[in-house]
Formats: structure tokens, sequence, C-alpha cells
């Protein structure tokens, strides 16, 4: 029924109004009761409650008296406190202000006494935002701004906004007396506004003081680099006034002292110059109007004078930002000497140059017609030598037809003639015709090499076949020797030419064997990174370091020119591995031997197909029970060939065009077994298209070779297209014996 928050006086009255309401039920009981017993029965109750209120009583007296003595000291607290705050005030230096809720609360009398015409407003309850309004608006300030020292007129709203929004905001006041405050408003935790007003004029005049002497020792140091500097330098109002000049200016213009007082005009001072001659009169006159008017738009005025002793001035006229100009004087005599030294020498040499120029125009003239003569010089040698490679290119057709010939009718003379000597003169005939093949092969393989147009089949071929080759055809020369030649077996594929590979590597190997007495000869490779190297060891002669650098030009032979060769196979190596870009080396030491290496580049391993002339385990024996159809213009060598094929037990057909090979095998009524044609024949005539007219008639591909001297890369690839094998002149018998009986096994099977 009583809330103990409630006031102890309310409390107390709500116990009286209870304790009232309870001896008025008492006495109501004893009238209704009526008995002794219920009247002593109330009379207990009633006194026990009563006991309870009066405790209940004494209990919320003496919560009220402490509560009073708490009010009390509280009330000393705060009189004790504002009088301290009051004396703190009085103490403080500048003024001070309290604004809560942007009311004026509290303040000193610094703070009311600021501003005289703002002192009436200084009350407690003016708002702050009046305050700001008040010193804004105060007769007082006098808005001059000092060093270092902006003066600002606050703004009621912005000041406000700065103190109750960032927490501080100061400004600075200048007074008209020359004093400055600087007011600044801080917010504190309780949202309170406390103003403080620090006089700052000691501050403002120190640093107006620091001001004067920088300007003084600045002005000082000016005017002492004015002094001292090379150039005369003075400026001039906007009305043309001097203001400033250095020595160097007088003493170049040789100005009295009266005309350099500040002041005189610029004018004044070209009429001192010009009455008294300071300047040469051939010097142009001053047009002061043109001059200032040039100023006016920003251009910069340069004049040049000759004083009467020679020396020359440059005067430059600069406009500056206050509408007045500088004027500078510079000394250039040492320049302008310098100029007309060197425009003097240019002259000189310009018509040195001139006549420098007219000679190299006489020498161009003469060169122009020594290049005209090397021109057709140049023209002619070309001319020359694509008649050599035609020359050549003919030869290697009609040179070899009677080699090959001669070769066909040797051999079949050496299986006829048994007799002791004429059979050694027909040996000695042999090897005197592999002599002229192997210089005619090697000097038309050094033609087409030194050709411009040479031309190189560059694939990718398995090294197997290629060395497979090179021992059925070396090893018999090794044997006749008597020395032992190994070729170690290789599985790798290069990419290069293979035919012009072959033969390097195969003049390396014959080279070995020529000049190795005794001993062996090695043929080998190993991997080099991303190349394989080609390398070819023999124990034979070796080469001095002198002979090493020569043994690759032509006509050289190595061992003091001892040899059988004619000097030539080094220089068609050196020759086809620079076209193909196969680095060649070469170590060697006499007595002891020599290794010669090709390294040509690696390639993946692809299709292992048959050597372009395949090579039989051992040479074919017997009777050749073959229709052979042998086509050739050449009637020596179409005699030569069919006696050869004769002895070999073949039945020949023999035919001088494509027309005769046509008409005899309509004669015979059925296609020869194989057909041995020359690629060139009479006319428009050629061994590729008998050979595609006889397969056309019989309805079948006949087995075919080609026999002839042309190597050249179409010609190669025309072979792989229409399946036929190639020979080249003059033929190898055994190779020929070898591919015939290979190119028509399956035939016959």
């Amino acid at each position: 029924m009583i809330d103990p928050s409630d006031p102890p006086a309310v409390q107390i009255a709500k116990q009286a109004r209870i304790i009232e309401a309870l001896i008025n039920r008492a006495e109501r009981g004893h009238e209704v009761g009526g008995t002794a017993y219920s009247l002593f029965q109330s009379a207990i109750t009633l006194q026990a409650k009563v006991w309870e209120k009066t405790k209940d009583l004494e209990k919320a007296l003496d919560t009220l008296g402490r509560a009073s003595s708490e009010l009390e000291i509280a009330y000393q607290t705060q009189e004790r406190m504002q009088r301290n705050l009051a004396d703190a005030m009085v103490a403080m230096e500048g003024g001070f202000a309290l604004f809560s809720e942007d009311r004026l609360q509290v303040c000193n009398t610094q703070f009311r006494r600021l501003l005289p015409d703002v002192e009436p407003l200084i009350k407690p309850g003016l708002a702050f935002d009046d305050y700001l309004r008040a010193v804004e608006a105060s007769r007082s300030l006098s808005g001059e701004e000092d060093v270092g020292v902006k003066a600002v007129r606050p703004s009621a709203a912005s000041g406000l906004t700065e103190a109750s929004g960032n927490g501080f905001s100061s400004f600075v006041i200048a007074l008209r007396n020359d004093r400055w405050f600087q007011i600044s408003c801080r917010q504190t935790s309780s949202g309170n506004i406390a103003v403080l007003q620090t006089e700052i004029t000691d501050l403002v005049r120190e640093n107006r003081r620091e001001k004067d002497r920088l300007i003084d020792q600045q002005a000082h140091l000016l005017q002492a680099a004015f002094d001292h500097m090379s150039l005369g330098v003075c400026t001039f109002s906007s009305y043309g006034e001097l203001l400033v000049h250095n020595e160097r200016f007088s003493a170049l213009l040789g100005l009295p002292l009266p005309l350099l007082k500040k002041g005189t005009s610029f004018q004044r001072i070209l009429e001192h110059i010009e009455r008294h001659e300071t300047v040469d009169r051939k010097s142009r006159r001053p047009e002061l109007a043109r001059w200032f008017k040039a100023l006016r738009r920003g251009e910069t005025v340069q004049q040049h004078f000759r004083r009467r002793d020679g020396m020359r001035l440059d005067m430059r006229l600069h406009s500056l930002p206050d509408d007045g100009f500088i004027v500078s004087l510079m000394d250039v005599t040492a320049e302008t000497e310098a100029a007309a030294l060197l425009e003097r020498r240019v002259t000189e040499r310009t018509a040195e140059l001139t006549e420098a120029n007219r000679q190299l125009q006489v020498h161009a003239a003469e060169q122009t017609k020594i290049e005209g003569a090397l021109r057709l010089a140049k023209e002619a040698a070309e001319a020359a030598h694509v008649s050599k490679t035609r020359f050549l290119a003919a030869a290697s057709h009609d040179l070899l037809q009677p080699i090959n010939a001669a070769k066909l009718y040797l051999s079949t003379l050496t299986e006829k003639v048994e007799e002791g000597d004429a059979r050694e003169v027909v040996n000695r005939l042999n090897r005197s015709f592999t002599s002229i093949e192997t210089l005619l092969q090697a000097l038309l393989d050094i033609s087409r090499l030194d050709s411009s147009g040479a031309e190189f089949n560059i694939t990718s071929f398995s090294m197997g076949n290629m060395l497979q080759g090179l021992s059925e055809d070396l090893a018999p020369l090794a044997a006749e020797k008597g020395i032992e030649l190994r070729i170690v077996p290789s599985s790798r594929w290069v990419t290069s030419d293979q035919r012009y590979l072959m033969r390097s590597v195969q003049n390396l190997v014959v080279n070995a064997i020529q000049y190795t007495e005794r001993g062996r000869v090695l043929v080998g490779c190993r991997l080099a990174g991303t190349r394989l190297r080609i390398e070819v060891w023999d124990t034979g002669i070796g080469i001095s370091e002198t002979d090493q650098a020569r043994v690759f030009k032509e006509f050289t032979r190595g061992g003091g020119g001892k040899g059988t060769g004619m000097g030539l196979g080094l220089s068609i190596v050196e020759r086809a591995c620079r076209h193909l870009d196969h680095p060649v080396r070469l170590v060697s030491r006499p007595g002891v031997g020599s290794m010669f290496s090709i390294e040509v580049p690696l390639a993946a391993p692809g299709h292992v197909t048959v050597y372009e002339n395949p090579v039989v385990e051992a040479a074919p024996t017997g009777d050749l029970d073959l229709i052979v159809m042998v086509v050739e213009n050449d009637a020596d060598e179409l005699h030569a060939m069919t006696q050869k094929l004769e002895g070999w037990g073949a039945s020949v057909l023999a035919a001088g065009s494509t027309l005769e090979a046509i008409s005899l095998m309509q004669d015979i009524g059925t296609p020869p077994d194989i057909v041995l044609a020359d690629y060139q024949l009479d006319e428009d005539d050629n061994g590729i298209e008998t050979i595609r007219t006889l397969r056309a008639l019989a309805g079948c591909e006949i087995p075919a070779i080609i026999i002839s001297a042309n190597r050249h890369r179409d010609f190669q690839s025309q072979a792989d297209e229409m399946s036929f094998a190639v020979l080249n002149k003059p033929v190898q018998l055994v190779r020929l014996r070898a591919l015939i009986d290979w190119k028509t096994r399956a035939r016959v099977a």
C-alpha cells in the first residue's frame, strides 16, 4: 500500500490515514461485538497492527532524516563549487564563459568587457548564436591582417556548427587598439560549450618584428645580389619612374648619380644617353611608344646598342605584374665578336665545302661511270656464269653418255677377255674411266653448289639406309687396300638433303681410306644436343695445322700432295655443308690420324621407307630370264646396254624413242617385264613419257628404271609419284643388276 519510492512526507501521510482507518474499525467492532472477549481480542489485534505501523512510520522518519542530511550536504557542496568556479574565473587571465543548452550560464569579467559595445548583452541566458552575431557586428573589430595571423569576422552559423559538430572551433579577431585575441569554442562531454578568449597581442607583435627583420635581411641580400650581378638591372613603375637599380646598370650606361634617384623617368634616362652620345649614333633611336605598347601586351622588347668605345650592349624590357617593367643590360661584346668570328669561319667553311662538293660531284660522276662499267662487267660475268652452268648441265648428259657406253663395253669386254696382258689392259681402262667419272662428277657437283640457283631437297630420313648404302659402296675399296672399314649402324632420324649428305660423308670416308696405309677407318654417330654428329675417324698420316686451313680448297691434297685424287672431295663437302648449314669440324695429329665430323639437325622418327637405290644382300647370279625394254637415243649406248643385258641372259627390245618402244611392244603383243629408259631423248621426248605411255597401253604398272644424269628435285619427286627407280649415269652395273632383280622379283613370282 505504501510505495517506498514516494517522498517521506507522502509515506507519512499514507501511514497516518491507515492508522486512523484501523482505529475507526476497532471502535465499530466494539459496538457490534458486544462481548468482553471479542472486545479484548479486537484490542489485541488492533494493538499489534498499531505497533507494526508505528515501526514502519519510525523507519520512514529515519529515512527522511538521512535524505534531508544528504540534501543539505549537496547544497553546501554546490555552493562551495560555485565559489571555487567564481574564484577560478576571476583568477583567469583571459575571458571565459560557459553556455549550457546554448544559453549563457556563467562568465568572468574579462569575457564581459572584451568588446565594450557587446558588454550590455553579456547576461545569463544569452544565446550562443546571438553572442557570435554580436561579436561579428562589433564596431571594436579592425579586420587588420598581420604576419602569420589572419583576422576573421566570426560567423554565427559557422561558429555554432563547428563548435557543435567538430567539438572545437577557433578564430582570431583584431581590435582597433592593435590588440589581438583568439576566441576558442569547445564542446564538453555533457553538451555544454565553453568559450575562451586568449590575448595573443605579444605573439602577433613578435611575428611582426620578425617579418620586418626578414624583409630587411632579404632586401639587403637582394640588393647585394643586384650589386654583384654582371647584368645591369633596373625596375620602373607603371608610370615609367625608377624604383630599384644596381651599380652595374649605371656603369654600363655611364649615368650620373642624380639620374639614379628614385622617381626618375625612363624617358629622361634615354634622353641623357642620346644627348651625351653614350651610344653610337648609328644605333637605332628608341621608340618608347612602341616599347610600351609591346610591354602592355606582355611581350618582351629587345634592343641592341653599341657604345662609342666599341662595347656591345643588349637591352631587354620585361613587363611586371603591377604594370611596371624591368630593364636588363648585358655586355655582349665577347659574344658578338665570337659570333662575327664564327660567321667568318662559317663563310670560309661554306666556301671550302662548296669546293669539296664540286669535287665530290666530279668524283660521283666518275664513280657513276665506274659503277656502270662494273655493272656491265657483272652482267657479263653473270651471263658467263649462267652460260657455264648451262654448259655443265649439258655436259652432265653429253659427257656422261659416252662414258656410260664405254663402261658398258668395258664390262662386256672384261667378261670376254681371258688372256693375261689383254685383261690387264682392260682393267687399266676400267680404272681410267672410273677416274674420269669421279673427276667429272666432282666438277659437276662444284658447279651446282657454286650456282646461285642451287637446289636442295630437304627431307627427314633415317640414317640407317644411308649408312648401309655407304658400307656396301666402300667396303670393296677398303678391302682392296687392306684397311678395316667399320660403320656403326644408327637408327636416328635427321633433316637434310639426303643425296648431298650421302655424297659428303662418302667423300670423307674415301679420303680416310686413301690416306690410311694401315689400320682402320671408323664411321659413327654421336648426339650433340639437338643435333647428330656424323664422325669419320682414321689412323692415317694426319694433317698438320698449316694444312688444316687449306685442305677444303679446290685441288688441295694433304700429306705433301700424296694420294690418287684430284683434291676436290673436301671442297665439295665444305660447299654442300655450308649451303645446308651443317658445321664441319676437323681434328688431326700428324702420324696419328684424323677425325672429320658433320653436324646435322635431329628429326622426329617417321615411317622407314626403302632406300631410293635398294641394296640386296648379295649380287644376283644366273641368267636374267626377262624381257627388257631399253629406250635410249644414243646408238652406241643403246648397243652397249643391249650387249650387256643379253650377256646377262635377258631378251632385249632396243628402241630409240617412245614411238619405237610402242611399236615393239605391239609387235610382240605383250608388255615387257621391265623398262630401262634414258630420261633425255630426242626433241620433246623423254623417258617419263615413255613409261607413262607404255603403262597406259599395257593397262598395268610395268616396273621401270630411269637412267639419267638429271638430278633435279622435281625429277626425283616425279619418280616417287610414279613409282619408278632412278640410276645416275654412268651407271654402276652391280647396282643395275640388283635393282632389276628387286623391281621384277614380285612380278616374276
